[in-house]
């Protein structure tokens, strides 16, 4: 079964950190690209991060130094590291999955909430 599950969100502080991960299965982890997304209520859906052809990992310019993108091959994980939240990075966040040579995110997972309290 193609999919992938997120974890590891839930509530904090301003200030604090949680560490996200997204667990793929059901597909070659390294023929796509694993991006995480964020949608807070009333927003539009935003590009956190992922990672490139090159295999670098990228994070938008919103949470940069703040977030930092890995991922484990072997475990076919991929995780976001959050430092130093703020109450505006509350949303769900998920992460979604594009084959090579695709602009489209096909396979999505259920999401994770993160609640950033002030």
């Amino acid at each position: 079964q193609v999919q992938l599950v997120e974890s590891g969100g839930g509530s904090v502080q301003s200030g604090g950190s949680l560490r996200l991960s997204c667990a793929a299965s059901g597909f070659s982890y390294m023929e796509y690209y694993i991006s995480w997304f964020r949608q807070a209520p009333g927003k539009e859906r935003e590009w956190v991060g992922g990672f490139d052809s090159a295999g670098r990992g990228r994070v938008a310019d919103s949470v940069k130094g703040r977030f930092t993108i890995s991922r484990d091959n072997a475990k076919n994980t991929l995780y976001l590291q959050m430092n130093s939240l703020k109450p505006e990075d509350t949303a769900m966040y998920y992460c979604a999955a594009r084959p090579s040579g695709s602009a489209i995110y096909r396979i999505w997972g259920q999401g994770t909430q993160v609640t950033v309290s002030s």
